[in-house]
């Protein structure tokens, strides 16, 4: 991207490079920014270009439309899953993930609306996450469609909201506000203009010393590496190929309320 001003992309998943910022628009607005393949595919595919690129200094994540950050992946491609595709789509994920808390340049994740589920993991990646009053933040998987988080995923969520408060999250399907991610220590701020806000922290990341930025992201992200993977395929596997997942799946696309067997 040598133009001061590029935007490549697709519909769905803007990028957009101005003035030194990259910027990630989830543009499903209509889906509440829920994910497809090709998305994930598409952000990793961003992060590339920014740490090929010298001029870019910071890069930005946000969802269209004022609804959602990212509500998730899209349910509609889970319908043909089985166990081993689950374990291939967690992995798949936290390959995303990982490309994504190793760009070189600082992240700033600007959430307006709702940050749910595989939007959740994402905003976690940035280094930084601001956002609107109204927003909320959570993983209903338990209640919705009894799927399951990788091991990667959730030490994510824990290391930044801290274990009890993730576990309840999980367990009750509990959302919680923005004041509540703000205590937590998750958001750096809570304001009204999260446009304004994102670009007066965009700006003042681009006077700091880009190695010494580099330098805090690569050490936070060894210190949170030294506990290791765990090997999840087996839970994973055993959750994905089962009758509840595959039948909550059918029933949340055909808005059916769903009674849960175990099987």
């Amino acid at each position: 991207m040598s133009d001061e001003h590029a935007a490549v992309g697709t519909e769905d998943l803007l990028v957009e490079r101005d003035d030194g910022v990259l910027t990630v628009t989830f543009n499903r607005p209509e889906a509440r920014n829920a994910m497809t393949w090709e998305m994930y595919q598409g952000l990793a595919e961003a992060c590339d270009a920014v740490d090929a690129d010298p001029a870019v200094r910071v890069m930005v994540l946000r969802g269209a439309g004022g609804r959602a950050f990212v509500a998730g992946t899209d349910i509609a491609q889970f319908t043909e899953f089985d166990g081993p595709a689950g374990v291939a789509y967690e992995r798949r994920i936290s390959e995303v993930l990982a490309r994504l808390r190793a760009v070189d340049v600082p992240v700033i994740a600007a959430i307006d609306g709702y940050c749910v589920g595989g939007g959740l993991g994402i905003a976690s990646c940035a280094d930084l996450r601001l956002a609107s009053p109204g927003s909320r933040f959570g993983v209903p998987i338990a209640r919705t469609l009894g799927n399951c988080l990788s091991g990667d995923t959730l030490g994510l969520l824990i290391a930044l909201l801290g274990r009890g408060r993730v576990v309840d999250m999980l367990l009750r399907a509990r959302f919680i506000d923005a004041d509540e991610a703000l205590t937590a220590g998750f958001l750096g701020t809570v304001t009204d203009d999260v446009d304004a806000t994102t670009a007066e922290w965009a700006a003042t990341l681009k006077g700091h010393a880009p190695l010494t930025m580099w330098s805090v992201k690569e050490i936070v992200r060894r210190l949170s590496d030294l506990g290791g993977g765990i090997d999840d395929a087996d839970v994973v596997e055993r959750i994905y190929g089962s009758e509840d997942f595959h039948e909550a799946v059918r029933a949340f696309i055909a808005k059916e309320d769903y009674e849960w067997t175990g099987r």
